[in-house]
């Protein structure tokens, strides 16, 4: 008897806003130090990280502004905090070179997406670079022409 593998799409949830206003250069995978309501309210589908941002102090990483909505079903005894600040989990090299980037080259770290992985859930952050308005138009432009370019071909 074989396993059937079923499409399944671990993504808990997307910073689309993060490619809008970022040209990313590089993409690293975290962990993050969650509680156990935290869990249980992603399971549920209550996480957003669109205004979320990455800092580091003392040599650590920081996830800042991910807010998770505690659910009424959670633990009654604990006080949650939907916009707590949870550490992300690298290895020191990674942290080491995160920082040289954002203070040589005017990098930023961004969060990208929060996803499962084998019963964990994770966060890919991104090394970003901002983009300038001319920038951004130039997106769309290419975005557009490529949606005219698919709808040309496909019907011709």
């Amino acid at each position: 008897m074989s396993k059937k593998k079923t499409a399944f799409n671990p993504q808990i949830a997307a910073n689309k806003k993060a490619f809008h206003d970022y040209f990313i250069e590089e993409k690293i995978e975290a962990g993050i130090s969650l509680e156990g309501w935290e869990v249980k309210s992603i399971r549920a589908g209550k996480a957003q990280i669109k205004e979320a941002y990455v800092t580091f102090k003392d040599g650590e990483a920081f996830l800042f502004g991910a807010h998770m909505s505690p659910l009424t079903s959670a633990s009654t005894h604990v006080k949650a905090d939907p916009i707590r600040t949870r550490k992300l989990l690298l290895h020191k090299h990674e942290i080491d070179r995160l920082l040289g980037s954002i203070d040589r080259k005017g990098y930023t770290i961004v969060p990208l997406s929060l996803y499962w992985k084998k019963g964990m859930v994770k966060a890919e952050i991104g090394l970003a670079k901002g983009k300038k308005d001319h920038d951004k138009r130039a997106s769309i432009k290419e975005r557009e022409w490529n949606i005219e370019k698919h709808r040309v071909l496909k019907g011709g």
